[in-house]
C-alpha cells in the first residue's frame, strides 16, 4: 500500500488546483539531426550516380564508355544501350530510338541535370519526376519479367519487379518528400527563390 503525499492547503483553507500542461503538437516528420545529414549523404551517394553517367558519357572515360564511344567524340550514349535490348513488348520501340539525336540529348540532358540538381539540393520534385521517368524507362527496356530474351537466350533476371532502377526512383521520390536539401545544400535557399512554385522545389 502505498502512502499518498498529504495535499497542502492555503490560508484560507482550499486546496489549490493544479494545473497540468497540455503536450506540446509534434510535427507528423521532424528530421532529426542525424536522420537529416544520413539523407544528404544519400543524396550526394545517388546525385553522383547520375552525374558519373553523364561525365563517362559524355568524355568517354574508359569505364561503361570507352574514349572513343564518348558523346563529344561523335559516338551515342543511347545506341549501345537501346540496341542491345532484346526482351520484352517495347522492343522494336527501343531500337528505333537507338542513337537518335534527340534520344541522346534528352538522356544526356536528364543525366547532368538531376545528377547536379539532387547534389546541390536543389528541384528534387522536378528531380524525382525526370529521374523515376527515366529509371522506368530502363527498366522497361530490361524487362525484368521475361525469363529468355528474343533471341532465346536466358535474362538471368534476378527479381521480375523490383531492380535498382525501382530502387533509385524510390530513392529520388524521397529526397524530395523529406527535403532532403535543406542538410548541406541549398534546398532552403532555392525554396525562397521559387517561391509559391512548390513544384519547382
Amino acid at each position: 500500500m502505498s502512502i499518498q503525499p498529504a495535499e497542502k492547503k492555503t490560508t484560507t483553507g482550499q486546496i489549490p488546483v493544479q494545473r497540468v500542461t497540455e503536450p506540446k503538437a509534434v510535427p507528423d516528420f521532424v528530421a532529426a539531426p542525424v536522420a537529416g545529414k544520413s539523407l544528404a549523404v544519400l543524396r550526394f551517394a545517388t546525385g553522383f550516380v547520375f552525374l558519373w553517367a553523364f561525365l563517362d558519357k559524355l568524355f568517354g572515360l574508359g569505364y561503361a564508355t570507352p574514349a572513343k564511344g564518348a558523346w563529344l567524340g561523335g559516338g551515342s550514349p543511347t545506341k549501345g544501350f537501346l540496341s542491345s535490348v532484346h526482351v520484352g513488348p517495347f522492343e522494336s520501340m527501343f531500337h528505333a530510338w537507338a542513337g537518335t539525336w534527340w534520344a541522346d540529348t534528352l538522356f544526356m540532358l536528364g543525366l547532368g541535370a538531376i545528377g547536379i540538381a539532387v547534389i546541390a539540393g536543389i528541384g528534387l520534385r522536378l528531380s524525382a519526376a525526370a529521374g523515376a521517368l527515366m529509371m522506368l524507362m530502363m527498366w522497361t527496356a530490361e524487362w525484368p519479367f521475361a525469363l529468355a530474351t528474343s533471341t532465346g537466350e536466358a535474362t538471368h533476371s534476378t527479381n521480375p519487379i523490383i531492380d535498382y532502377h525501382i530502387i533509385y526512383a524510390l530513392i529520388l521520390i524521397a529526397l524530395a518528400a523529406a527535403s532532403a536539401g535543406n542538410t548541406w545544400g541549398f534546398g532552403r535557399r532555392w525554396a525562397t527563390l521559387v517561391g509559391d512554385r512548390k513544384w519547382l522545389r
